[in-house]
């Protein structure tokens, strides 16, 4: 009886140490599918802000570092476009023809004329009011945000921005089952001294606006 009982004991334990060897290696892969699943919808997030706030800039010369501002602009202020009125014909073209001498001759006519921001940037159907929020956390969270001017190394004056949400947060609803793994992740992106999370543009220095995922 005593042996049948250690025997049941030792089985127990080799199933608990497999059970656990088995989570060891599953639980980090899970979380790296969470974590590129999260990625990819925030990252497009930010390219969006990104975008919008390129063509605020093309309408004031400077950056919002208001996400309200940035949706107002792009439902109700317009941003200039160029439209072309005529085209080079075939027998143009084969006679060697540009588009600029075309223009000159009248052939071919430029004007500027104003179209609404979100419908030229995005169409007029994009969630422009979700540009806000971050993905997966339920309107909890929106990004942090800021605008300014920094000079560059050669003194010039520049505008610059950034946005940029922290990986706390954007896994806060999964950090009692993966705590361990967002940490690793926070510690190793601290020790390369970058943002623990995601970040398009940069306050301290002109990035050309890059992602901290580029």
């Amino acid at each position: 009886m005593k042996k049948l009982i250690i025997q049941i004991l030792l089985v127990i334990l080799i199933v608990f140490l497999g059970y656990k060897c088995y989570e060891s290696i599953m639980v980090p892969q899970r979380f790296k599918a969470i974590k590129e699943q999260r990625y990819d919808k925030i990252i497009q997030r930010l390219k969006d802000i990104r975008t919008a706030q390129d063509a605020f800039r093309s309408v004031y010369g400077r950056y919002t570092p208001s996400l309200d501002s940035l949706i107002h602009f792009m439902k109700y202020d317009s941003v200039t476009i160029v439209r072309s009125i005529g085209t080079l014909t075939d027998e143009q073209l084969e006679a060697g023809m540009t588009e600029a001498e075309a223009i000159k001759k009248g052939l071919i006519i430029r004007e500027k004329i104003q179209v609404n921001a979100l419908e030229n940037t995005f169409g007029k159907s994009y969630p422009i009011d979700m540009i806000k929020y971050v993905p997966f956390t339920n309107k909890k969270y929106e990004f942090k945000m800021g605008a300014g001017k920094i000079k560059t190394d050669s003194g010039v004056e520049v505008p610059v921005f950034e946005a940029r949400i922290s990986n706390d947060k954007i896994f806060e609803d999964v950090d009692g089952e993966y705590h361990e793994q967002i940490l690793e992740e926070n510690g190793e992106r601290l020790r390369l001294k970058k943002y623990p999370g995601l970040k398009v543009g940069d306050l301290q220095e002109a990035n050309n606006n890059v992602g901290n995922w580029e």
